[in-house]
């Protein structure tokens, strides 16, 4: 685990930086990760539109920016990621606006088809899915604790698509994002910022 953290954070993007790479490929008719196809260039095309509407409108509640703002110990938010995952895009732009209201969380990004050694230790039900928040400690570079691909309520519908049509299909990925769209982030925020209140108790105990 520690060399796959080591190596991660050693290839790590910022917000900015990985939204840069992530267009340049597209301008180069590509996208991140392993494998190039027609459909996973147009996600990544409407993932490009929904991230630059959510950096402009993404608004952070209150009680959620008081409770990052009361952390005493340093973190890092490492996050494994993809240009074409629509998760993704919803989710990236609400943890770089949670983190930039504090001074105790920085934020890096890789990409997950890079660091397969460390995808393959945060798995969801066996599956790659992202994106994946990992939380560490910055002194120890110890993992205290991780969050996704998705926000419950999101994971449960999906879930319950599944076990009504037995196939994730393009009305199951329309669907989800009307609920990302009606949710406006507020899951999402509550998740990890009750993730990171676990991790900064936890942190206070560690000797």
């Amino acid at each position: 685990m520690k060399v796959a953290v080591a190596q991660a954070l050693l290839n790590s993007h910022s917000y900015a930086k990985y939204r840069t790479i992530v267009s340049e490929l597209l301008a180069q008719g590509k996208v991140s990760g392993h494998q190039q196809s027609e459909d996973l260039i147009h996600y990544t095309e409407l993932n490009e539109a929904r991230m630059n509407r959510l950096d402009k409108k993404m608004v952070i509640a209150e009680d959620n920016i008081q409770k990052l703002l009361q952390l005493k110990k340093q973190y890092t938010w490492l996050v494994l990621s993809e240009g074409w995952c629509g998760d993704a895009a919803q989710l990236l732009p609400i943890m770089n606006k949670m983190a930039a209201f504090s001074q105790h969380i920085d934020l890096k990004i890789v990409f997950r088809d890079e660091h397969e050694l460390l995808m393959n230790q945060f798995l969801t039900n066996g599956n790659k899915a992202i994106p994946k928040l990992i939380v560490l400690d910055n002194t120890t570079e110890k993992v205290l604790g991780n969050w996704g691909a998705r926000p419950k309520g999101a994971t449960q519908l999906i879930k319950s698509y599944k076990q009504q049509y037995g196939v994730i299909d393009e009305t199951a990925k329309k669907e989800l994002q009307l609920w990302y769209l009606h949710d406006k982030g507020i899951s999402t925020q509550n998740e990890i910022v009750e993730l990171m209140l676990h991790c900064e108790q936890l942190n206070l105990q560690i000797k």
